[in-house]
């Protein structure tokens, strides 16, 4: 592919048109992997700024750079936003895949993976072929990908979209993070449709303000962006776009003056089921995934279902046979209690999950958490006073401290809460201690880390996934039970 493919579509200020037919062999965006015949592009991030590093990359082998500061050197191609020009040139270079197929977005502080999730496997049992893109990595063919982050960076995300391509999916649904939205790395990918749950407290580190953070996450409601907007009308944020978008949009929620809406609403640790107004057509509702905020992402699933034509009927068999997406209320049954593991991790995502649990539980309910370190230390009181306002029992723990103290975590944490609290920091023992100690009909919910495979301390990931953990504690208490065993025997097998 030569260079002016390569630009195609991008807005440029400044450009030699001698360099249009240089073959390129790839693009890079860390000096220290250009080889020749590669395209330089210079982004500025955080700590660094690739412009600091053109002459390296050149020595390197680059051909060209691209750069949107003004730079006098006629192999770079000054153009408007480096940031979108990665976007654009990493389209151009995997042949415009995304352009062959129908893509859906999902954005949204909570929400975004089940309804990914429960969407891709609806339009599968409806005869499609899908990929998904989003938080638990990018699945093709059922072969997973990890992406390392929600939405991937242009280069890798359009990859992904060309092996989706090459290999006949006809759908892609994905989740778009507000980062990547105010980092332009879904510019040149148009949506078929575009959804938004709500917009709660996340990433202030990053945006600064909520103001901040709903404008990145609007951005996906740009004619250039999407054909469809639907909107969850319960979030109040949300509804300006019902208002004010600049597409055509519906909206769905449990209220039911939205397009799409629920009534007579059942709920219980099985699934969930309501009668459905999709549009003006009705029918009956049974799901497996549980509590309120699971009726909103369903009906944020058969909302894009039916926009996309699938016939309601077909919806409605689609969502009895769903699975709940691994990491998002996962419930795991012993005896007369219920272990429950969810991926909550922001103010709201908690008191929706613990609201829930709370609301079916016939006992005590008991609450391990913590939060992640070097990120948005205000939702920390706040995550610590739902948790004492709505738990019976709470045990504060590590998420992943990654290079902050744990106990100075826990320590924030708990300035929110208005009860007395068990503190373990090891996340492995809080929770065995919980399992142990809680096992008459009490519900446990251990939430912020889902289906997460590792911990993250110190800039090393350590294997390590809560699924794991309650299994094992249960296969030791079966296997002690049916293999007798000294005293002593059993302080050995506990030291090891």
């Amino acid at each position: 592919m030569n260079l002016k493919e390569i630009i195609s579509g991008l807005p440029i200020k400044k450009y030699n048109a001698a360099l249009d037919d240089i073959e390129v062999h790839d693009i890079k965006t860390v000096h220290s992997e250009v080889e020749k015949g590669d395209v330089f592009i210079a982004l500025k991030g955080t700590n660094f700024d690739g412009n600091d590093f053109l002459q390296q990359a050149f020595e390197r082998g680059a051909v060209a750079a691209i750069s949107d500061k003004d730079i006098d050197d006629e192999r770079v191609i000054v153009a408007n936003s480096s940031r979108q020009a990665y976007a654009l040139a990493s389209k151009n270079f995997f042949g415009r895949a995304c352009d062959e197929m129908k893509l859906i977005a999902i954005t949204g502080t909570n929400g975004k993976t089940t309804i990914t999730g429960t969407t891709a496997e609806m339009l599968r049992f409806a005869g499609a072929k899908v990929g998904t893109i989003g938080t638990l990595g990018a699945v093709v063919d059922s072969e997973s990908i990890d992406t390392g982050m929600t939405t991937p960076d242009p280069y890798a995300l359009h990859a992904i979209f060309k092996k989706m391509k090459d290999r006949g999916c006809e759908f892609v649904v994905m989740e778009a993070s507000a980062h990547a939205l105010a980092l332009e790395k879904l510019d040149g990918v148009k949506f078929e449709i575009g959804l938004i749950t709500n917009i709660t407290e996340d990433h202030l580190d990053f945006f600064g303000d909520m103001d901040n953070y709903a404008k990145a996450k609007f951005k996906l409601f740009e004619p250039d962006k999407i054909k469809l907007g639907i909107v969850c009308g319960d979030d109040p944020t949300c509804t300006q776009l019902l208002e004010n978008s600049k597409v055509p949009v519906i909206g769905y929620g449990r209220n039911s003056n939205f397009d799409v809406s629920a009534s007579n609403e059942k709920l219980s640790f099985s699934g969930s089921e309501f009668d459905c107004n999709c549009l003006g057509e009705k029918t009956h509702i049974k799901t497996g995934l549980v509590g309120e905020y699971n009726i909103e992402n369903t009906l944020a699933s058969i909302s894009i279902l039916r926009s996309l034509g699938v016939p309601l009927e077909m919806i409605k068999l689609a969502t009895a046979c769903i699975s709940p997406v691994e990491g998002r209320f996962n419930i795991i049954k012993m005896g007369d209690s219920n272990i429950v593991i969810d991926f909550a991790h922001t103010p709201d995502g908690l008191e929706k999950v613990l609201s829930t649990a709370k609301k079916l539980s016939d006992k005590q309910l008991v609450v391990i958490f913590g939060c992640g370190g070097n990120r948005d230390k205000q939702k920390r009181p706040i995550m610590g006073r739902i948790a004492s306002e709505i738990a019976d029992k709470v045990i504060l723990t590590s998420d992943n401290p990654r290079f902050e103290n744990p106990y100075s975590i826990i320590g924030e944490i708990k300035q929110g809460m208005t009860k007395d609290c068990d503190i373990i920091e090891n996340r492995k023992s809080a929770i065995e201690y919980a399992l142990e100690r809680y096992k008459d009909g009490q519900t446990i919910v251990i939430a912020g880390k889902g289906a997460e495979k590792y911990q993250e301390i110190k800039g090393k990931k350590y294997p390590y996934n809560d699924f794991d953990v309650v299994h094992n504690f249960y296969r030791q208490k079966i296997k002690t039970m049916s293999t007798p065993t000294s005293q002593s025997q059993e302080v050995e097998e506990e030291k090891e």
